[in-house]
């Protein structure tokens, strides 16, 4: 087969089949996913018991708890993966202004993010829904879905291109890997992350313009955030983009929200 033809074979399973379908074919399907996140999550916990960094105590902890337990109900409404999500939140010691959340509903907090940004509930919320929705949309899988179509076509591209372009070919190839798909890919499910976290908050009774506040705070937090660089390279969208597109999604996440109040 010529390389042209395999190249159309992979643009057009990728429209037929949605990157989540490529990684279940790579062995990746929800079940094995949600398992072996379990199984790293909770040697998370154990060693972050033993270094003596996970808070289970501390107001941080509870306000972050407080906000989770809450929204629990919201997000299962939610799950449409076919899979039940057992949920948890570990609130980790640490400056770091990150949270994250593995499949299956693992959710991880750093008191940092919450301490020196001093979010109030209702912007915990706004990233707590965020967590959620990536975990409902099974982004992660997504992401191995599209992972393993870029090798593939990384792995002949490099054939194609070390036959045309002599020794330019490895460096092309890298950049193309890192910039042609990765990151507007990633990018893309950070604002469908957004979006559906900022309904799912709205939904539990959380006031939606917190969502603006909190990237407001990453805002004043980070300046660069916001640089045509940082915009290129980085996998989220710019804090400025993701603010104005919240300001475009607020009225249909303020109908939720009064029906909720």
């Amino acid at each position: 087969m010529k390389y042209k033809d395999l190249a159309i074979g992979i643009v057009l399973a990728t429209h037929l089949t949605g990157c989540a379908t490529v990684a279940e074919l790579a062995g990746a399907d929800s079940a094995t996913l949600n398992l072996n996140a379990s199984q790293s999550y909770q040697q998370m916990l154990q060693e972050a018991e033993q270094k003596k960094v996970l808070d289970t105590r501390s107001a941080t902890y509870k306000k972050v708890n407080r906000v989770f337990l809450k929204m629990k109900p919201y997000a299962d409404q939610m799950n449409q993966t076919g899979q039940t999500f057992e949920w948890q939140v570990a609130v980790i010691k640490s400056p770091e202004i990150n949270a994250y959340v593995a499949p299956g509903g693992k959710v991880v907090f750093y008191t940092g993010i919450v301490e020196n940004l001093k979010l109030t509930d209702n912007e915990v919320a706004a990233i707590m829904g965020h967590e959620m929705v990536h975990a409902l949309e099974e982004h992660a899988k997504s992401k191995i879905g599209a992972q393993t179509l870029t090798n593939l076509a990384v792995s002949i591209g490099s054939q194609y291109v070390g036959q045309s372009v002599g020794g330019y070919g490895g460096l092309l190839l890298d950049l193309g890997s890192q910039f042609g798909v990765g990151l507007p890919y990633s990018r893309n499910l950070e604002s469908r992350a957004d979006k559906g976290g900022l309904l799912l908050m709205a939904k539990a009774g959380y006031d939606p313009n917190a969502a603006i506040t909190l990237w407001q705070k990453m805002n004043a937090n980070d300046a660069r955030g916001n640089s045509a660089m940082a915009k290129f390279m980085s996998t989220h969208p710019s804090n400025n983009d993701r603010i104005a597109a919240l300001q475009q999604m607020m009225p249909e996440a303020m109908q939720y929200y009064r029906v909720a109040k």
